[in-house]
């Protein structure tokens, strides 16, 4: 039998004796507790991989008088001296079980595999069980171990050791809304993500040989990020959340990936949604620059909250403060004992474990993880120490939990396809002999409501395939390519993020945020129009628009985007923006273009040059040169025909264009009266001097 334990790189152990509770005592598991009863029986079957750190925290409790370690069971010995003269070595559990050492408890720190059969094994014998995480490999085996446990009335902890962790409490606090008296409020919870990024090399997974496999032997391991070496993140994420059992999850979508030659995932998006609707996204990774230690981030309309998880650190920021709080931690094999000696409540019970293994199981049964092409991977060192790097892959978590969105939903180049709700925007482009479509339309439906979804245009390039539009970037990720949005239109938010209110003189998070639907769309050559509905945050009808695509083929290099909108007023409506509402120079809203990041980028008109420059002026066009991914590119944007709206211009903040539809005063609309705006982007490759801009909009 396979030795090696499950990762034994993430020791959540004892806390450190020099550390202090929030409350300023020691941790519990730092005192000895007082000899009331016999030393309680331990038998442990694993001493290698993770079960050395077994053997070092039974070393330690053995010397306060509160455990005998009687019995170890392994087909590879410790090593000599590793273990009390008095400690019995068997091959396997059942010689363990065979002995007369009546064992209290017995750990259990094996291969993923041997868990459901070694778990049932204890629980038919006189013992409780602490088993590793995770607990088993699959649902049924978790439905089988969790019957015979109750059948044996036997106690079983789980060894998800975050899960003993201090701050636990206070967390589950923010997460109601409420404050602790550790912790300052956060608001209303938005939502949970977990982040884990860690370097394992090629060693690795030679570790042993169910190390990175999805089943061994026709066994089920599923030893992937997400399940083994980064499982705390998910499994303290959904216990924050009040997520214990398999029915407390609405659903789970996996998102899996390998780097690596293995089976199982190394980098991956889980996604989960409780049965009350809180979105809990997990973005992971082994394939990081460099290890940083993983955290848990509670997200909330007035703060957020960081928990660094193996160091019981919580951070809790707001627009007015910073607060970090270290809290201790109790050891979980400590909190067995005491339940099973005066009924204290375990920390982390088989029964708690239903909704991790239920995203264990989706990521079981899922669709086998892509391989990440060479292209997208680069190999630091050499040999078996040799570890992959994703490029990119640090923003592209960020991306990924801000957004609550999938590697697919990010269109990373190395992700599938993601083939819902995105298709060319022009029939005529799946004529061409061009590998990239000059743009595509997404639906943006499944977006998060807090996005405020709607249709865009990304990604939008070149006739020579540079994208020089971008979406969901982690500085804005409601920032969502080329499209048309507002940020108030009678108090819903159609641009997504915070809302500016005048009476506040701030951004507020508010629970305000509307929608635009696709009601129907045409599409025919080089012509595409949508019929949409924008619907409050409250479901109603406010607006109807018309907004209509047409493209043009200039030249081998160049070729002419037109975006016509006809919004019509389904009731009076007030159209405004931050800048109508008192935030000067803050009047975007109506037609956006979101750029991706570009070196030596130059934005400027026939008048003037520079972001400061050019924010807010009024001119005929607006042009931008960069260095993009693909090469140099230019865009040139055109002033609306039917009104000189003010230019909105970002450039050392992030790159962004757009044409103020309400740039310090609002526009109404009464019921059944409508607005016009045509806006035509020239989208060209290389750089375009002044002369030949002048020349592109002089024939348009």
């Amino acid at each position: 039998m396979d030795t090696a334990s499950t990762d034994a790189t993430q020791s959540l152990g004892p806390a450190d004796p020099g550390t202090t509770q929030a409350d300023g005592t020691a941790p519990a598991s730092t005192t000895a507790p007082a000899k009331t009863t016999p030393p309680a029986r331990i038998a442990l079957v694993g001493v290698h991989g993770f079960g050395t750190h077994h053997l070092r925290n039974l070393e330690r409790l053995g010397a306060q008088g509160a455990i005998e370690l009687v019995a170890v069971a392994d087909p590879h010995p410790p090593a000599p001296g590793a273990l009390p003269q008095s400690t019995a070595v068997h091959a396997d559990l059942d010689a363990l079980l065979a002995a007369d050492h009546r064992p209290d408890v017995i750990i259990v720190a094996t291969p993923i595999q041997t868990h459901a059969p070694l778990a049932l094994s204890v629980l038919a014998s006189s013992a409780d069980l602490y088993l590793e995480k995770p607990p088993v490999a699959s649902m049924k085996d978790f439905l089988q171990l969790r019957d015979a446990a109750k059948t044996a009335g036997r106690s079983v902890q789980v060894g998800f050791q975050s899960l003993g962790s201090r701050a636990i409490p206070a967390l589950e606090q923010l997460a109601l809304g409420e404050t602790s008296a550790e912790l300052p409020g956060i608001g209303t919870l938005k939502g949970i993500s977990a982040t884990g990024r860690w370097v394992r090399d090629r060693a690795y997974y030679k570790r042993s040989r169910w190390a990175g496999k999805r089943s061994l032997d026709g066994v089920d391991v599923v030893d992937g990020v997400a399940t083994n070496p980064l499982a705390h993140a998910i499994a303290t994420a959904l216990r924050i959340a009040g997520a214990r059992t398999e029915e407390d999850l609405l659903s789970v979508e996996t998102d899996l990936y390998r780097a690596n030659d293995i089976e199982a995932d190394d980098t991956s998006v889980i996604r989960m949604r409780t049965k009350e609707g809180m979105p809990i996204t997990c973005a992971l990774t082994l394939c990081a620059t460099e290890s940083v230690e993983p955290y848990v981030t509670l997200h909330g309309t007035e703060g957020s909250a960081t928990f660094h998880y193996t160091e019981d650190r919580v951070t809790v920021e707001t627009d007015s403060s910073e607060t970090t709080q270290t809290f201790g931690r109790v050891d979980l094999t400590e909190n067995l004992l005491e339940h099973l000696s005066d009924g204290t409540p375990l920390l982390s019970p088989l029964d708690n474990s239903g909704a991790f293994m239920s995203v264990l199981e989706a990521i079981r049964t899922a669709e086998v993880p892509q391989l990440i092409p060479d292209s997208s991977v680069d190999w630091v060192g050499t040999g078996d120490q040799a570890h992959a790097v994703i490029h990119g892959i640090e923003e592209t978590l960020e991306r990924a939990v801000r957004a609550h969105a999938t590697f697919a939903e990010l269109d990373l180049p190395w992700a599938r396809q993601h083939g819902t709700g995105a298709e060319p925007l022009f029939t005529s482009q799946t004529e061409a002999t061009t590998a990239s479509p000059f743009a595509v339309l997404r639906s943006g439906q499944a977006l998060e409501p807090g996005l405020a979804p709607r249709p865009y245009l990304h990604p939008v390039s070149t006739p020579g395939g540079v994208v020089v539009t971008d979406h969901l970037p982690a500085d804005h990720v409601w920032h969502l390519g080329a499209g048309f949005a507002l940020q108030d239109v009678n108090g819903s938010n159609f641009w997504g993020g915070r809302s500016y209110r005048r009476a506040a003189g701030k951004y507020l998070d508010l629970k305000d945020h509307g929608r635009i639907d696709v009601r129907d769309a045409q599409r025919k050559g080089d012509l595409a129009a949508l019929d949409l509905h924008w619907l409050a945050s409250d479901g109603g009808l406010l607006l109807e628009e018309r907004r209509a695509f047409r493209r043009t083929s200039l030249d081998a290099r160049t070729w002419r985007l037109d975006v016509a909108t006809k919004l019509t007023a389904v009731v009076d409506v007030t159209l405004g923006s931050p800048g109508s509402h008192g935030a000067a120079g803050s009047g975007y809203g109506g037609f956006f273009w979101r750029l991706p990041v570009n070196a030596s980028p130059r934005v400027f008109s026939s008048t003037a040059e520079g972001e400061p420059a050019v924010h807010g002026s009024l001119t005929p066009w607006l042009a931008w040169t960069g260095e993009f991914d693909g090469g140099p590119a230019t865009l040139v944007f055109g002033a609306p025909e039917e009104s000189p709206d003010p230019w909105f211009v970002r450039c050392g903040q992030y790159p962004a264009v757009g044409s103020a539809l309400a740039w310090d005063t609002a526009v109404t609309l009464k019921e059944g009266a409508s607005l016009t705006r045509t806006i035509p982007v020239w989208i060209s490759d290389g750089t375009l001097d002044v002369a030949k801009i002048e020349g592109l909009v002089g024939a348009r």
